[in-house]
């Protein structure tokens, strides 16, 4: 049996061609602080990588008036997906419904009205009356699909969450609760998994019943990188916003909870918007399947082993600093077949500086049978004489 648990540092050169090493001297990025932001609580993410950007208080859970609704949203959509809803589906308006303070997409008590419309009432119009209706719709009560809402927020991982309403509106009695983090979470698998639904949070207006109502968003008539999503007020919540932009590749979400007034939340939100797109970067550092290194194999019908990464990996650095991050692949220094395919090799990390920006594991790119009696003899004796292992 040959050893197998001795460790040896190969260099990544191959990594991506953007890579230099530490050989040569980078210039230190420069990033200000972050800006003040007028909040109670607020964060910034990069939605393709999760990294946090800024935040502020973003694991308190507050009264998130209409950001409710991007849930209620969020869970029809599911349904449609799921194949329990269609959008052309119609939804009997009740009275409940009908007598829905705030807000309204302006529904007739006892009518009927499309998925669709409704789910443009929620989004853009932010229509109390639309929530409550799609809510007894998929669930038979506004209590039950509560439920639901509660439900989706665990499997999301949103545990600062507590949903008693699906419209967000305070009572003298509760108020639904949510976290700046578990909003970004939330928008974040919004954008994710409901691609052909999220356009709807970028449509500046909707007419239903002849009555025209523009979205609350102001940042999509200001900012053309801004796509999305919601909008809230309630006196115990403040004014809100959860706020959506893509820029030369790189998508951010930002949410303020907590704003003094419907200009303060678009100006507090530009604020971050701005910052993260120009100091930050969303960076590719490897395609699916993309091959790292080819390493040595002792008794196989190999003599070498190809070795990657299995899954597409992107990071968040600070801009313009691609060129100077380094990585490394540390694998078994003696590798002995037989090899399956997409076996564990190993580790590859990405250093920017003295940060560790990445670290996933390395895997087998095929698999590598055992050698031949003669094979396996002629490799035992070539260790045998080999003074660097």
């Amino acid at each position: 049996m040959l050893v197998k648990n001795m460790r040896s540092l190969i260099h990544a050169n191959f990594l991506f061609l953007a890579v230099l090493f530490s050989q040569f001297v980078f210039a230190q990025a420069i990033i200000p602080r972050a800006p003040d932001v007028a909040a109670t609580s607020y964060i910034l993410i990069d939605a393709t990588t999760g990294h946090i950007i800024v935040e502020e208080n973003a694991d308190e859970p507050l009264p998130p008036a209409s950001l409710t609704k991007i849930m209620t949203a969020y869970i029809a959509v599911e349904e449609i997906l799921n194949g329990n809803l269609g959008l052309s589906d119609n939804v009997h308006i009740s009275e409940k419904a009908w007598r829905m303070e705030g807000s309204k997409m302006f529904v007739g008590v006892d009518t009927q009205v499309s998925v669709e419309d409704l789910l443009r009432g929620i989004i853009i119009q932010s229509g109390n009356d639309a929530s409550v209706a799609i809510a007894e719709h998929i669930a038979g009560s506004e209590d039950a699909f509560a439920d639901m809402m509660n439900q989706y927020a665990e499997v999301l991982g949103m545990s600062s969450s507590f949903f008693m309403n699906a419209s967000g509106l305070d009572t003298e009695l509760y108020y639904n609760t949510m976290s700046a983090r578990d909003l970004a979470t939330l928008a974040e698998a919004t954008i994710a998994r409901h691609g052909d639904f999220y356009p709807m949070y970028a449509e500046r207006e909707f007419t239903y019943n002849n009555i025209r109502q523009s979205n609350r968003n102001t940042l999509l008539f200001r900012d053309r990188n801004v796509d999305g999503m919601k909008t809230g007020w309630t006196d115990a919540a403040g004014f809100c916003l959860v706020a959506s932009a893509e820029r030369d590749g790189m998508r951010l979400i930002s949410v303020v909870m907590g704003t003094a007034s419907e200009e303060a939340r678009a100006i507090e939100t530009q604020k971050l918007l701005t910052y993260g797109f120009r100091y930050f970067e969303t960076h590719k550092l490897y395609d699916a399947d993309q091959v790292l290194a080819s390493v040595p194999v002792y008794a196989g019908e190999r003599d070498t082993v190809d070795i990657g990464i299995e899954q597409e990996v992107y990071i968040t650095i600070p801009r313009g600093q691609g060129e100077a991050m380094t990585a490394s692949v540390d694998v078994d220094q003696l590798i002995e077949a037989p090899i399956e395919d997409r076996q564990p090799m190993g580790v590859v990390n990405v250093m920017l500086e003295d940060e560790l920006l990445f670290s996933g594991d390395v895997v087998s790119m095929h698999p590598v049978a055992e050698g031949g009696m003669l094979k396996r003899f002629v490799d035992w004796v070539s260790l045998m004489f080999n003074d660097s292992l």
